[in-house]
């Protein structure tokens, strides 16, 4: 059995699931990009991974995370190589897809679609969405993220594993397909696994409403929008947006344009 997470936070919760149930033994991995921000356009051929590799060196750029694109940290392409090598040397080998209801698990779960339609019925689906569980208080939440979920809870959730119809695996490629060809810049949950899209400025309107005629480190605007809007994305593309608001010379900067607690920002008087 092998599992597929989504998150860094997911792979510690659920390697303490397996810990507290032998059944669910094997090997936890991370698809590590964030499918849910940047250009999707030709996405399974060269042409299209080198593009959305340039643009995260972009975004990245002299920022808290500057030079992560090239690091080789994160390399999906190289860790489905070898999932997809591992279920055609044991045809005995499943895999179980983790995913709760967020835009970034269920974008990646797309993604990974493609690779895994070889592999129909050997393919098992756990999508967490509008399931009540119990918080470490004892009171019932709906949790938005796996890793917000107790490891003694997934004891239950298991019995949640399904496989991944011939249908879905017909119908779901053809909806990424469609994203994919739009090539918009922000990918949306509208409910279930239906994802809608946005260009890239959807999170400006919300980030600028933190922006105050009082000089703020650019790590606690950020922080603010994280903890209070609706909708969120990462640090590093909010990082990248308030320095492409600053580059239009909408705000009032001071400090080094560099990791989000190097300059601060202002509303303009």
């Amino acid at each position: 059995m092998i599992h597929i997470v989504f998150n860094e936070a997911d792979v510690k919760v659920i390697k303490e699931a397996i810990a507290l149930d032998e059944s669910l033994q094997g090997e936890v991995v991370q698809i590590k990009d964030d499918y849910a921000v940047g250009p999707l356009n030709n996405i399974y051929v060269g042409e299209g991974i080198e593009a959305r590799k340039q643009w995260w060196r972009d975004v990245l750029a002299g920022g808290d995370y500057d030079g992560k694109a090239d690091s080789g940290e994160v390399d999906d392409y190289k860790t489905i190589a070898e999932l997809v090598g591992t279920m055609r040397r044991n045809e005995e080998e499943t895999i179980w897809i983790w995913a709760a209801q967020n835009k970034h698990d269920v974008s990646g779960y797309y993604w990974l679609l493609k690779y895994m339609q070889e592999f129909q019925g050997r393919v098992f689906i756990l999508y967490l969405n509008n399931l009540p569980f119990i918080n470490e208080k004892g009171n019932i939440f709906y949790p938005n993220w796996l890793h917000e979920i107790q490891a003694k809870e997934f004891l239950k959730a298991k019995k949640l594993a399904r496989e991944i119809t011939l249908s879905e695996f017909e119908v779901d490629p053809d909806e990424w397909t469609k994203l994919c060809e739009e090539n918009k810049g922000i990918r949306l949950l509208e409910g279930g696994k239906k994802l809608g899209q946005a260009e890239y400025d959807y999170y400006d309107g919300e980030l600028i409403k933190f922006i105050t005629p009082d000089w703020q480190k650019a790590s606690k605007i950020i922080s603010q929008f994280l903890n209070k809007a609706k909708e969120t994305t990462g640090d590093a593309y909010l990082l990248w947006r308030l320095k492409v608001l600053i580059a239009q010379d909408k705000f009032d900067v001071q400090g080094k344009l560099g990791n989000m607690k190097d300059f601060e920002i202002k509303t303009k008087v």
